[in-house]
């Protein structure tokens, strides 16, 4: 179930769904995924354990002169990204040095695009490492991930690679007191034999009380967009994705729908 895997640090820009013209930064190996999720629908594939210790970082000076290069080339190009957007092959925050990175990306922002955002995209695994939470709330947006409302789909859907519960993950999204975005992406379909499901009124109701509690400022819906490594799982339709948005801005949250 092979997946696209970005063959540079610096990727793009590309035309996003979300984030407009966005430069993309790759903290993980080029060679293969590093993740502390394997979800169902990851356009990366699933994670390979037998390659995991074999996979290479590279350091933060090595990353910081690919990004001032490819900085320097657009501008010279006339080319402002919207957007810089941290995603990649894999779970950003587990790059050893991403406070550090986070630090350098925002001094080249400032001196080539001051008007771009930056953006993190994290499955919220590591929020409670000090250095990740500091370096996230220095940062435009810190798009963080929420598929479930319940444990059960959390681990069926997620996968997380090592010990971590919903209820963690939820505890450590409170704690950012709002200024967060949360992500989620609705699915359903068959994994391997069993019925994977986050569209269920048991867990949308138990997800908008999650998303009430966390209280972000934005709340953005997605469905499967492009290859997943289950071609068992189907893309929701937008209707149910409208009538979800609904109901989170009743709560008095902003919610956007990007199908």
């Amino acid at each position: 179930m092979p997946g696209i895997l970005f063959d540079e640090i610096v990727f793009g820009p590309v035309k996003s769904r979300r984030f407009g013209v966005s430069l993309g930064i790759n903290l993980m190996p080029l060679e293969g995924k590093l993740c502390s999720f394997n979800c169902v629908y990851c356009e990366c594939g699933l994670t390979d354990e037998r390659k995991k210790d074999k996979l290479k970082l590279f350091s933060a000076s090595e990353i910081n002169a690919s990004l001032r290069s490819r900085f320097e080339a657009l501008k010279t190009g006339g080319l402002d990204p919207d957007n810089i957007t941290f995603a990649g092959n894999g779970e950003p925050t587990l790059h050893p040095e991403f406070e550090t990175l986070i630090d350098n990306t925002i001094r080249l922002r400032d001196e080539f695009f001051p008007k771009a955002l930056i953006t993190v995209l994290s499955n919220a695994t590591r929020l409670d490492r000090a250095n990740v939470k500091r370096a996230l709330l220095r940062i435009d947006n810190n798009v963080l991930k929420l598929d479930a409302g319940t444990n059960a789909t959390f681990q069926a859907i997620n996968r997380p690679t090592q010990l971590i519960t919903l209820e963690k993950v939820i505890q450590e999204l409170k704690n950012f007191g709002g200024n967060l975005t949360i992500q989620t992406m609705l699915i359903r379909g068959d994994v391997d034999g069993n019925q994977v499901d986050n569209t269920t009124e048991e867990e949308l109701s138990l997800w908008l009380k999650h998303i009430q509690e966390i209280n972000p400022k934005l709340v953005m819906l997605y469905p499967i967009d492009r290859l997943t490594p289950y071609r068992t799982l189907e893309k929701v339709p937008e209707a149910e994705f409208q009538a979800l948005v609904k109901r989170v801005e009743a709560m008095g949250i902003k919610a956007e729908v990007f199908y």
